[in-house]
């Protein structure tokens, strides 16, 4: 971008002309981005426009964008090297000031947009993704009949391919924009947030409680992996500010429940710098009922909100392999293996129902030894996918959409026939262990969703569980909606051998058999 052009000239120009800090560390800040810039501005900028002028004449672009292929590798080095920029940038932020008041200098000027350094070196790491999004829209509002589509095509092919490349990068240009806008937040003063080691786990607004009085003060906290900052807010004209009263790290710190007659869901912060008490709007330490009373009272739930880790494993959650479930004796939110037990629960007319493995083990007085514990855990989840596929209804690829903010992954799909109503997900057709498996039965089927912007997607969907696939042809979808559709209708594995395959190839044949997505 041209705001981190002139971060990057006017660095150099002081690193050449004094000895404030050396050269170097401004070309390995900013890496390769003079040669992108020039790309941009002498290439792809005059042509795109150029052809802009000629459109009635020439309405096509995709000829040009083919020759992105140079471009694309400029920004792979720029990826390679962006996190080793970021920790140089806080270097010598701290030890030069001439540097440090140079880069604050530029922040200020409108031509900026009031935006830090860290924050205009985020750009070109999006700038793949951004060109792959614009062209994907470009070709759903293109005749399928224009000059102008199988060019398009191509660059699409050769851009999604960098995108994914740049996964990696792109999750933590994600978690490097949080710390940057909490870094913004706090008014640029504490560089030691925008670290690529950090990670911001909670923040928000509560309200603490004076020491010498009953009066209580609004506050606001960032909560991250290595260190809690206690803020208060500070009056802005661009934006919400705060100022930092007191870090408090994660080493040592002590968190324990209060109370207070007067305020509720109070607790104590305990830190080597300072102990806060303070007051939420709900309970934020989690309420494990006593031994005796698991499976007599009904817990309160955590939110799931709340966490982001299993609160029994301390696996994170995610959409796909790991989903959050409640046990119904403790409350706790945990993952699948946390809780694939169950037990009777009184407070519930002694119904049997899905309880974690600590909960399991008070309630039912049974200790099973570690050998018989694995056994039952491995079960369905852990048959080899050759295995399944090779007595399967059906097996091939699928494209999975976890949030529509991330990347298609490709799964490998099965339906087997002895348990046909369950589809399972692998991640290779050779892997030893599934993914998660769907039990389909109840499920709803939307076969051209909204918002989904790729051929051949369909969406199931129960309650709050949404899944999001594509094929890559339309034959290929039809085959697997004709099949997951006696699925979620309670069909049975003998009815579904008798699937006449012809019908289901029929059905997608008025799609060109060329057609060939690309997933991102």
């Amino acid at each position: 971008s041209k705001p981190q052009l002139v971060f990057y000239l006017k660095l150099m120009e002081e690193a050449n002309s004094k000895t404030s800090f050396p050269a170097e560390v401004v070309n390995k800040i900013f890496s390769n981005i003079s040669s992108i810039y020039t790309f941009h501005s002498q290439f792809v900028l005059p042509e795109l426009e150029t052809r802009m002028n000629l459109w009635n004449t020439t309405p096509q672009i995709g000829d040009i964008l083919q020759k992105l292929a140079p471009f694309l590798k400029m920004y792979g080095e720029y990826v390679r090297n962006f996190e080793k920029a970021m920790e140089l940038v806080k270097t010598w932020m701290d030890r030069s000031l001439q540097f440090k008041a140079i880069v604050e200098d530029i922040q200020k000027q409108e031509a900026c947009g009031n935006l830090t350094l860290q924050h205009h070196m985020l750009e070109p790491i999006q700038r793949v993704p951004r060109y792959e999004l614009l062209l994907k829209d470009y070709l759903k509002k293109l005749p399928q009949d224009s000059s102008d589509r199988k060019d398009t095509e191509k660059s699409l092919e050769i851009i999604s391919t960098a995108a994914t490349h740049s996964n990696a990068a792109i999750r933590i240009m994600e978690k490097m924009k949080i710390l940057i806008d909490v870094y913004e937040m706090l008014g640029g003063e504490e560089e030691d947030i925008v670290n690529p080691s950090n990670e911001l786990i909670k923040e928000g607004q509560i309200l603490k409680l004076a020491a010498r009085n009953s009066s209580s003060q609004e506050r606001y906290l960032f909560l991250l992996n290595n260190m809690l900052l206690y803020c208060v807010p500070k009056f802005s004209l661009v934006g919400t500010r705060y100022t930092v009263r007191t870090k408090i790290g994660i080493e040592g710190m002590q968190v324990n429940e209060t109370h207070n007659k007067d305020y509720p869901n109070t607790f104590q912060v305990s830190g080597k710098e300072r102990i806060l008490e303070l007051q939420a709007s709900f309970s934020l330490i989690s309420p494990t009922p006593k031994t005796a009373e698991l499976g007599r009272r009904a817990p309160r739930w955590i939110r799931d909100n709340e966490v982001t880790l299993c609160m029994k494993c301390k696996e994170p959650f995610n959409a796909l392999t790991r989903r959050r479930h409640h046990c119904r004796a403790c409350g706790y939110v945990v993952c699948w293996k946390c809780s694939e037990y169950k037990a009777t629960l009184a407070y519930d007319s002694n119904k049997l129902s899905k309880v974690c493995k600590d909960c399991y083990v008070i309630i039912t007085g049974k200790t099973d030894s570690e050998e018989k514990e694995e056994k039952k855990r491995k079960g369905v989840m852990e048959t080899e996918a050759a295995e399944v596929s090779e007595n399967s209804v059906i097996c091939d690829f699928l494209h999975y959409l976890e949030k529509a903010t991330k990347p298609w992954h490709k799964v490998w799909g099965v339906l087997p026939k002895n348990d046909a109503m369950v589809l399972y997900l692998y991640g290779a057709p050779q892997d030893v262990k599934a993914l998660t498996t769907i039990p389909l039965l109840g499920y709803a089927i939307d076969e051209n969703p909204r918002g989904v912007d790729v051929p051949y997607a369909f969406k199931l969907t129960q309650s709050r569980f949404i899944y999001v696939f594509a094929t890559d042809s339309e034959e290929q979808k039809q085959r697997w909606l004709h099949i997951i559709n006696m699925a979620v209708k309670g069909e049975t594995a003998t009815e579904m051998d008798l699937l006449d395959e012809a019908a289901i190839t029929r059905q997608g044949s008025s799609q060109s058999e060329t057609e060939e997505p690309a997933y991102s």
